[in-house]
């Protein structure tokens, strides 16, 4: 299994280098989210599956990669898990608060194990826009909230955490 978790963080190393993505406000390579995520995941005790999905959770929708690429890459239960973190909408079901609507009840659907990295990907990615971009944060943190609202399955301590970063988050917006 540990040759699973390998393969997943050099797949998505590869994919998100193939397109020179970058992380939005430090300019590192875009695969440092997923392996906060991983290590997130990992740090609950997370399955190998699960940390794998972690590597991979941005990598269908920022790169060509497809579930099915996943799915013959690293097999069924993992492609389930990815897809579960993979958002549905797409740009003709709306504005942002439609489509993100459509996408919380897809991740209330999620799989306990996908809704574990949800919640390791919010805390990621709270932490990084309310410190670099306090007018975004505003909206990111009213969409989180009602996300957060959804994702009951996923585990008890990423929960708590992700509520304690969106509580800080607000404050630290209203100082």
């Amino acid at each position: 299994m540990a040759d699973t978790l390998a393969l997943a963080q050099k797949f998505a190393k590869q994919a998100h280098n193939s397109i020179n993505q970058r992380r939005k406000y430090s300019d590192n390579p875009y695969w440092v989210h997923p392996e906060r995520v991983a290590k997130l995941v990992a740090s609950v005790g997370g399955t190998i599956e699960q940390q794998a999905a972690a590597w991979l959770h941005d990598v269908v929708e920022d790169t060509p990669v497809t579930i099915e690429d996943i799915e013959k890459y690293f097999g069924a239960k993992i492609a389930a898990i990815v897809s579960d973190l993979t958002d549905v909408s797409t740009p003709d079901q709306g504005n942002r608060a439609t489509r993100k609507g459509i996408d919380r009840q897809h991740s209330a659907a999620a799989s306990p194990e996908a809704q574990t990295v949800k919640l390791a990907d919010l805390i990621d990615n709270t932490e990084s826009i309310v410190k670099n971009d306090k007018a975004f944060a505003k909206i990111y943190l009213q969409e989180k909230r009602l996300l957060l609202d959804v994702l009951t399955k996923g585990n008890e301590d990423l929960q708590k955490m992700a509520w304690e970063r969106l509580v800080a988050g607000l404050k630290e917006l209203e100082s």
